[in-house]
């Protein structure tokens, strides 16, 4: 069993692969877990928004299985203390989870509507290069909660 997180481009900003390094060092004591960067759409005069997102979803759905628990990063989604999410995270574990994180304009409303959770972060939008650094270092709080580690306060 295994957690993927797909994210759809490159991670350009230094201090967030910096970040993400960090943690992805961390978190094999607990469970594999893997980084899954595919090739964004760009927007141009014949790709709409719409077009960009719809094209997204099917690079995304090549990569998903049946039996995968997909949760999908989404503003409209249900928003987690990190207790509770450790808490929701810990009764999926033994599964095969993938986490999505859309791209530049969001994620189609097919990937939306077939996740098995809609998660929010906050409020606040984020931007997709961002959320990774701040999904990665949840997941590994989340593990040190589970497993009584000093790390959350």
């Amino acid at each position: 069993m295994k957690i993927t997180v797909i994210c759809l481009g490159k991670s350009k900003k230094e201090y967030v692969q910096l970040g993400i390094s960090e943690y992805l060092k961390r978190i094999p004591k607990f469970y594999n877990l893997e980084i899954l960067e595919l090739p964004d759409v760009k927007l141009t005069k014949s790709n709409s928004i719409e077009i960009v997102k719809k094209k997204e979803a099917e690079i995304i759905a090549k990569h998903l299985h049946k039996d995968d628990f997909v949760i999908a990063l989404d503003e409209r989604g249900k928003q987690f203390s990190s207790v509770e999410f450790s808490s929701y995270f810990d009764n999926l574990l033994g599964k095969n989870i993938v986490f999505i994180i859309g791209g530049v304009y969001g994620l189609d409303s097919e990937i939306r509507n077939s996740a098995n959770l809609l998660l929010s972060f906050s409020k606040f939008t984020f931007t997709h290069q961002m959320i990774r650094f701040l999904l990665i270092e949840q997941i590994y709080r989340a593990f040190t909660i589970i497993n009584n580690k000093k790390y959350h306060y």
